[in-house]
């Protein structure tokens, strides 16, 4: 970096208030999984520093459900990917783990290269089989013509010996699919869990939005459905006054509360929110569950973990929507997004169903 860009570095950070933007960016890698090297501290500083910039507006809309940037994305956006170490959430709250971002990248493509290996061995298989069956075929038949030729005194012997050899090929065939199997079975579970992955949300273990619209997408037409949208009151004076770490701990206390109710899947929808999905669920009966959560979330007096400095009640409001004959889902989600901007507007801490 050369003089003249640090020195405005310097100055934008002092404008902004320089140990909350650090601060900030240190969460942000540590979300992303990214180790702290110096590109990767000049990407995330270009978003947190310009959040009204395209880079910043474009991160947040690849981000949007809790899904993290992948190395394509950073370099997409003109930032540079870099192996390392990575942030560890540790006991002050984070979410960072024991891989990196280009660790998860190169896993993904390992499970690729992998799983082509296993087309091609499954390949070479059954071109074995089927060649060593046409074999057999060809030694039957001149098994067949020389037991004719010869008379029946032969025949035992040519059985027993065309007996054998068949048995033993058999076994042979048997042994490769066998082992094409196993791989293949591990290979699934392997892919099972990379698609598990990529619809879990990493800071709650909740399903993201996509796993949610997938949810719902796969739900038969006919099926009654009730939705509610959840969003954490005054979430950003959290973030602000205790930093990101406690914020991190306050939206996983509210999605495990949520996910201890029976009955709904939950997922985090977006940054603070959450999206709710009912199968057979009245709109009342639903609006009382949520209500029981969130009076659950209310009568906690959480505090910070390493000072003891009280949060103060932490509340979310709530929007829930109950499905029509022949509304889509974007119609019904827009209603309940509707039905929590009226519950924010009169007041917040509150359900409104609509």
């Amino acid at each position: 970096m050369g003089r003249a860009m640090a020195s405005r570095a310097v100055d934008v950070e002092q404008a902004n208030g320089g140990d909350r933007l650090f601060a900030r960016i240190g969460a942000f890698l540590a979300a992303h999984h990214l180790s702290p090297d110096p590109a990767h501290y000049a990407f995330a500083y270009q978003v947190l520093a310009s959040p009204d910039g395209l880079v910043a507006r474009r991160v947040a809309a690849i981000t949007d459900g809790g899904v993290r940037l992948t190395t394509q994305d950073i370099r997409s956006l003109g930032g540079v990917a870099i192996a390392g170490a990575p942030v560890s959430g540790g006991g002050s709250g984070g979410v960072g783990d024991d891989m990196s971002l280009t660790g998860d990248v190169d896993a993904h493509q390992a499970l690729i290269e992998r799983m082509m290996c296993q087309l091609d061995g499954f390949d070479d298989t059954m071109r074995i089989v089927h060649a060593e069956a046409n074999d057999f075929g060809r030694d039957l038949q001149r098994s067949a013509d020389t037991m004719r030729d010869m008379g029946a005194e032969a025949g035992v012997e040519a059985i027993t010996k065309l007996t054998v050899d068949m048995i033993d090929r058999v076994h042979h065939a048997e042994a490769k699919l066998d082992q094409a199997l196993r791989e293949s079975d591990e290979l699934r579970t392997a892919l099972d869990e990379a698609r598990g992955s990529a619809r879990t949300d990493p800071l709650t273990d909740l399903p993201n939005r996509r796993a949610f619209d997938e949810a719902f997408a796969a739900l038969h037409r006919d099926t009654p459905v009730t939705v509610a949208i959840c969003d954490i009151d005054h979430f950003k004076s959290v973030n602000d006054n205790f930093g990101h770490a406690v914020g991190d701990r306050v939206i996983r206390m509210v999605a495990q509360t949520l996910a201890s109710e029976k009955g709904m899947m939950v997922a985090r929808y977006g940054g603070e929110e959450f999206a709710l999905l009912f199968e057979d669920t009245p709109l009342d009966a639903a609006a009382l569950v949520i209500e029981r959560a969130r009076q659950t979330i209310a009568d906690r007096r959480p505090r910070v973990r390493e000072t003891g400095e009280a949060i103060g009640t932490v509340s979310f409001s709530a929007g829930v929507a109950e499905g029509r004959v022949g509304e889509g889902r974007a119609a019904l989600m827009a209603r309940a997004d509707a039905a929590l901007y009226r519950a924010k507007d009169q007041g917040r801490a509150r359900t409104i169903t609509g």
